[in-house]
Parts: C-alpha cells; sequence; structure tokens
C-alpha cells in the first residue's frame, strides 16, 4: 500500500470530474481527495494498493459523461499526512 499523488489533464474542471470520480472511488472504498488545480488540472492524492492501481487508474481515466482524460501522471508520495475514512472532494 502506497500514497499515490496523480494529476489528471485534459477537460476535468466544470465537468462533473470530481464528482463522478469521487463517487466511483468511494464505492470502491479508497481513502483520499480530490481537487482542482489552478492549471485546469485535477489533483488526486489517494491511498493505493498495489494490486488496485490499474482499477483506480481507470476510474481516473473514465471520469465522467462530459469529461475527456487526455494524461494521466502519478508518482508515490511519502510525506502524507491525510487522516480519512473514506474519499473526499476539496474545493
Amino acid at each position: 500500500m502506497e500514497w499515490y499523488r496523480f494529476i489528471v489533464f485534459g477537460k476535468v474542471q466544470g465537468v462533473f470530474y470530481r464528482k463522478s470520480v469521487s463517487q466511483a472511488l468511494m464505492k470502491k472504498q479508497f481513502k483520499g481527495y480530490i481537487q482542482n488545480l489552478s492549471d485546469g488540472t485535477v489533483e488526486v492524492v489517494a491511498e493505493v494498493f498495489d494490486e488496485d492501481l490499474d482499477t483506480f487508474i481507470s476510474i481516473l481515466k473514465e471520469g465522467s459523461l462530459l469529461s475527456s482524460v487526455d494524461d494521466i501522471n502519478y508518482e508515490i508520495i511519502n510525506d502524507v499526512e491525510f487522516n480519512t475514512d473514506g474519499f473526499e472532494i476539496r474545493y
């Protein structure tokens, strides 16, 4: 299990992307958060088990009906201090 930081590029703001993704991730019981960034991308920070990484990325790629994901960059982060029992949208 690792904490990851994902940056999602494409048409991902103003298209219900955060809501759709957060609901899908909550159903799968992931922990973390999703938020818009000022450059038009979306940041997702989450706790992901290695065997669930492909599923997690698939959810990010699917997004919402109106969204279009062009690319996803991610890295493992070790300095996360985030306590939650679920997945949240940050504003």
